[in-house]
């Protein structure tokens, strides 16, 4: 536990939901690629074993103390355990450079269930290696997490993303029968880790409606994604659910999925989207990992910490502290600390309004250059 808190996270995150008292506002930024940088490893190193794996996050939870502890499996699982290959760069997240699917005429004689299993698949074992290895460490105060990529964030690790897009328009019956698959991929990976402790978040990036239109996600999205959350809830599971980018216009559409948390990428309005849903759903977000993570000063963290606090604190199903997506590799460590610490100062139970609801001239600025930006 860390030496500023006061209860454990998993006493917060139980406190939180159950509508108890708590000592802060859960803080849960996205430390995934960035883990490496806290112990030194670069990320090839990182990623080389579940030992290093485990090394990795155990050193953010020691540091920073936030109230999730994360399964680095990434957006790329499902594709690479049927065999889709990445690149191996030394210091950056791996990218797909071949797609296992080269068309979709032949999907019947190319999906293959059992390849995700973890028997089969190195990756998965390896994460589950290391997720065992925090639950025996960390297991008694914190809650481990694995985030799996959504159903169209799956297919587009078997199939090119622009084919994919185009063949939503001419060939809809073969990329629903695709989805249909990656449904049943991630729900037989949740299975795995949830029988092991761990609980499931869902992180779906190719569903931002910054790349597809409201009409296109409640078919090819919304269907699918409500199975799984369905699924994992059958487990007396919760689950967070996160699409990057612009999502205004899906707002109600992911609430419809029947997620329990709703994070928000730093382009969406916290303020907006607590108005239309706020009533329905917990939210958690939004501060912008690019802009003032990864390149701003930590007073520019600490104000920003302080301008979502003063959209979401009033949330009727409550609000969660945390970044708008992941954090980059090349973040400066003491921004995250400052963010740390901006929560825990803002955050602390009984929250004062007072404290972060006046806009200082610093954040008028920020605001004036985002808006110039756009």
């Amino acid at each position: 536990m860390h030496k500023n808190d006061q209860m454990t996270p998993k006493e917060r995150m139980a406190g939180f939901f159950s509508g108890k008292e708590i000592d802060r506002i859960p803080i849960l930024p996205f430390v995934t690629a960035v883990s490496g940088k806290v112990i030194g490893m670069t990320h090839r190193e990182k990623r080389s074993s579940a030992k290093n794996l485990f090394l990795c996050q155990s050193a953010c939870y020691e540091r920073f103390g936030h109230d999730s502890i994360s399964v680095e499996y990434g957006l790329h699982g499902i594709g690479t355990a049927m065999g889709s290959r990445t690149n191996d760069p030394e210091d950056n997240v791996p990218a797909i450079v071949d797609h296992y699917l080269k068309n979709l005429e032949d999907l019947e004689n190319k999906l293959d269930l059992s390849r995700i299993e973890r028997r089969n698949d190195p990756w998965s074992q390896m994460n589950y290696e290391m997720s065992q290895m925090i639950i025996e460490k960390h297991g008694s105060e914190v809650g481990v997490s694995l985030s799996t990529p959504g159903p169209i964030t799956a297919a587009s690790s078997l199939y090119p993303i622009e084919k994919l897009l185009r063949a939503m328009r001419r060939d809809p019956e073969h990329v629903h029968q695709l989805l249909a698959f990656t449904t049943e991929a991630i729900k037989l990976l949740a299975k795995e880790f949830m029988d092991g402790g761990v609980g499931i978040s869902l992180c779906d990036p190719v569903a931002s409606g910054t790349i597809i239109n409201k009409k296109t996600y409640r078919e090819f999205v919304l269907p699918y994604t409500k199975n799984i959350i369905d699924f994992i809830h059958s487990y007396g599971k919760s689950v967070t659910y996160h699409v990057c980018g612009d999502t205004t216009a899906l707002t109600e559409a992911m609430v419809e999925t029947g997620c329990n948390v709703l994070s928000i990428d730093n382009r969406v309005s916290l303020e907006d989207t607590k108005k239309r849903v706020g009533d329905k759903i917990v939210l958690m977000g939004n501060v912008d990992p690019i802009n003032t993570i990864m390149m701003g000063t930590p007073e520019d963290v600490e104000e920003a910490v302080k301008s979502c606090f003063r959209q979401g604190y009033d949330n009727p199903k409550g609000y969660l502290l945390s970044t708008g997506c992941g954090i980059p590799i090349n973040s400066p460590l003491e921004n995250i600390d400052r963010f740390m610490e901006a929560g825990r100062k803002y955050g602390a139970w009984p929250l004062n309004p007072d404290l972060f609801m006046q806009q200082t001239q610093t954040q008028i600025k920020m605001q004036k250059k985002a808006a110039a930006a756009e």
